[in-house]
């Protein structure tokens, strides 16, 4: 999870999903008048700091991903650039995934593929890859305790272009291509290879580390993907040019690929209005300006996104932990939360409310009707009368612990129903969301007060915890108003909300839920994804908050031919000039 417009890792190592901050930066460009070159405008203050297609914690955010992947194809590439998620195999090295009938192992088939250097990519450079993983797997940001590459027992070649990858037990088939195989880079061994995976591991980090170095460093050049690096600045400007050596399905339709830093979101939005973005963004405050960049002959089309947004509990928080772990409580919490009226008002229209742990901003098989239909639709008399019958009083506006025999375990008499969020800073979004939500639970009788901070000290501010530690002190946290947690193509909770998952902040843990996302990960009913989306709809372990598009994308007439990819991540060998 986090705020607005691009995937980060702060401070923590994140899996099968991200969190995805947003922003607007500022610095200029020149207009791509001419059909050869676009501009592209950046999110805030994320200027991309890393080559390598092996992510690691300090490195990983959605535009590192997305230049990499321009590089360095993919196995298999998941994208939502047709209008739906799915495995787009004109951008992937592989061309079949054959499950065995067990799905217990997968049989891989690459296409006929050459690196730039004309050298074939085959099984060789996958296994260059897994060998890497493996021996290096605490430092890459996709690991998680138990999967992969924990679950793959062997890699066996069977040719340069078959091989096969065995589980330590089966699984869903949907789950492990988009979620697993899909984390999968060929590299080129025959460049890259220092003889022993760790040895080698140091050699490519040292090597990323000298950003100054991407466009020149004989390294980098050696590439898969549709593009090649022509220059990469510090400041996080990029310059991409077509590889005229790419033998693959995603031919690049545009030559030149400008990457535009920018530090505010006034910078980049001044941008825009000189013409000197061709594909650029606003806030959603400023939906209301929406003619004035049309008549500058840009075309505004909101970024819908596959991710949800929420509020953690700190579950072992010393004064409020026994509170929190009572369901009646964050009942009462989540009937307080005006979520129409939020992506409404706040939001300006660019979210929608999300009711638990499936993203509902795009029809998917993956959402429960209990989801759906908001168990816990707002009302905060509704909210009260949960707070009243269990042992709550309100005094002097707040809601206090008059019989601790109903009010649960843990909880003293004359506990008052207070609480703080430590959110995000610098964001008027985010700033008016926190008010709303303040001032519907003061109507329920709950305290909740606003402490404010830069986005990474957030994060750095409300870790994982123990009741004794005294960093275990926050009790809520919000990444900002677009903090959103970005899932890949199969919306699993293992990283969020399994006990001790690597991204379960809050430390929320339930047997009954555990069991339900190990069976979404190897069942191959859809049914069994739907049953945990039931299941962390009624029992809430977050605060479930509204879902904001990714952003509110302004681009140029005439720049088409693709769908805006709900992953939130962007490909510029899918741009093209139609008119």
């Amino acid at each position: 999870m986090s705020p607005a417009r691009t995937r980060l890792l702060a401070g923590v190592t994140l899996s099968v999903g991200t969190l995805l901050l947003a922003g607007c930066s500022g610095s200029s460009g020149t207009s791509s008048a001419a059909k050869d070159s676009i501009d592209y405008a950046l999110p805030a203050n994320f200027t991309p700091n890393w080559i390598l297609p092996i992510g690691t914690a300090a490195h990983l955010n959605t535009n590192n991903i997305s230049i990499a992947n321009a590089l360095w194809e993919p196995l298999v590439a998941y994208d939502g650039s047709s209008g739906k998620i799915a495995w787009n195999k004109a951008g992937s090295i592989a061309t079949a995934a054959d499950f065995a009938a067990d799905n217990k192992s997968v049989k891989i088939t690459l296409g006929d593929r050459h690196w730039s250097d004309g050298k074939p990519v085959t099984a060789k450079d996958v296994r260059f890859w897994f060998d890497l993983i493996k021996a290096n797997k605490t430092q890459w940001a996709g690991y998680n305790p138990g999967k992969a590459p924990d679950n793959w027992t062997s890699f066996t070649i069977q040719d340069d272009r078959h091989f096969t990858i065995a589980f330590d037990r089966a699984y869903n088939p949907q789950w492990m291509l988009a979620n697993e195989l899909s984390s999968i880079n060929p590299l080129p061994e025959h460049a890259w290879d220092k003889g022993d995976p760790k040895r080698t591991w140091t050699y490519l980090n040292d090597a990323a580390k000298n950003i100054g170095g991407y466009a020149s460093n004989p390294l980098w050049k050696t590439i898969s993907g549709p593009y090649a690096v022509k220059s990469f600045s510090t400041a996080g400007r990029v310059v991409l040019t077509a590889n005229k050596k790419y033998d693959g399905g995603e031919k690049p339709g545009i030559p030149t690929v400008n990457l535009l830093p920018f530090t505010t979101a006034d910078a980049e939005k001044n941008a825009l209005r000189s013409g000197s973005v061709d594909y650029g963004y606003i806030e959603p405050t400023d939906l209301d300006q929406e003619a004035s960049f049309t008549a500058r002959g840009y075309e505004v089309k909101p970024w819908s996104g596959w991710a949800i947004t929420y509020m953690p509990y700190n579950f072992n928080n010393p004064a409020m932990g026994a509170v929190f772990k009572q369901l009646y409580a964050r009942q009462a919490v989540q009937r307080s939360i005006d979520q129409t009226s939020l992506a409404k008002v706040v939001l300006n229209g660019t979210a929608v409310p999300g009711y638990g742990p499936v993203p509902q901003g795009q029809a998917s098989d993956f959402v429960s009707p209990t989801q759906k239909d908001n168990p816990y639709p707002f009302s905060t008399s509704a909210a009260k009368s949960l707070l009243t019958s269990h042992g709550w009083t309100e005094q002097g506006g707040v809601m206090t612990c008059t019989d601790p025999g109903r009010c649960g375990a843990g909880i003293a008499q004359g506990t008052k129903f207070e609480m703080t969020v430590l959110s995000q800073s610098g964001s008027t979004v985010t700033d008016n969301m926190m008010s709303a939500i303040q001032s519907s639970l003061a109507k329920t009788g709950i305290k909740f007060s606003i402490r404010t901070a830069p986005v990474n000290s957030v994060l750095s501010q409300t870790p994982q915890c123990t009741a004794g530690q005294s960093i275990c002190k926050w009790q809520l946290s919000f990444f900002g108003t677009a903090g959103s947690w970005y899932f890949p193509a199969f919306p699993t909770g293992d990283s969020l909300f399994q006990t001790k998952a690597g991204s379960n902040f809050g430390s929320y843990s339930n047997p009954d839920v555990d069991r339900l996302i190990t069976a979404s990960t190897t069942s191959s009913s859809t049914r069994a994804v739907q049953d945990y989306s039931a299941a962390l709809a009624q029992d809430l372990p977050v605060i479930w908050l509204p879902e904001p598009d990714y952003q509110i994308s302004v681009m140029k007439k005439g720049l088409g031919g693709f769908s805006q990819d709900s992953l939130a991540n962007f490909h510029p060998a899918q741009w093209k000039w139609t008119g």
